[in-house]
């Protein structure tokens, strides 16, 4: 430590400042930093579970508009604040009792409570008028079915991929609750190239 020469030639020491002790600085960073991953995750987890999350497609049910092992954003606060539309890609639980692993659908909305469905002559009818489909190539393959009415608060979902047993979907299980789906797929987000909106 140096010495300084006061102005009457005595020589003083520099003023000692208190220092934290090592130790203790740390304990206090870590502590920080603890609390700031806590309430990132606190933030993350809440997002994941009411605004948003990333779904993979598994199979083929819904091509050509979605293939395997594509990456979707999903919506999720969006039916929060609304209902489901016809249209609407939707993530649902799988809703067969069957399955031994409760599983995720990827589907769309092609009616909505109220509407009368039908399926005649390879194509699809809601409340007795043609749906046009731009979404699929190829007219329904798996035989005709109702007409059906929509329950309250229940859906109808078809895969895009119309050839025979090509989808597993509301002509086998029947109209979806509302609580069973799970968000809006909006995004492909991958692969690149294949990125866009639905």
């Amino acid at each position: 430590m140096g010495t300084f020469e006061s102005q009457d030639g005595r020589e003083t020491a520099p003023a000692v400042t208190a220092e934290e002790p090592k130790g203790q600085s740390l304990a206090a960073e870590l502590w920080d930093w603890t609390k700031s991953i806590a309430v990132a995750l606190v933030i993350v987890i809440l997002l994941n579970l009411y605004v948003f999350n990333l779904s993979t497609v598994k199979g083929h049910s819904m091509e050509p508009t979605l293939r395997e092992k594509e990456w979707l954003f999903v919506n999720k606060f969006v039916y929060l604040v609304g209902h489901p539309n016809r249209g609407d890609v939707v993530i649902l639980k799988d809703p067969d009792m069957q399955s031994v692993e409760k599983q995720y659908l990827v589907k769309r909305v092609v009616a909505i409570p109220g509407d009368q469905v039908e399926i005649r002559g390879g194509k699809l009818y809601v409340n007795g008028e043609t749906v046009a489909e731009p979404y699929t190539d190829i007219k329904i393959e798996d035989g005709d079915r109702g007409p059906v009415v929509v329950e309250e608060g229940r859906y109808f979902v078809m895969g895009d991929n119309r050839h025979q047993n090509a989808s597993k979907d509301s002509r086998i299980f029947g109209t979806v609750s509302e609580k069973a789906i799970q968000g809006r797929a909006d995004f492909i987000l991958w692969p690149i190239d294949q990125m866009g909106g639905l």
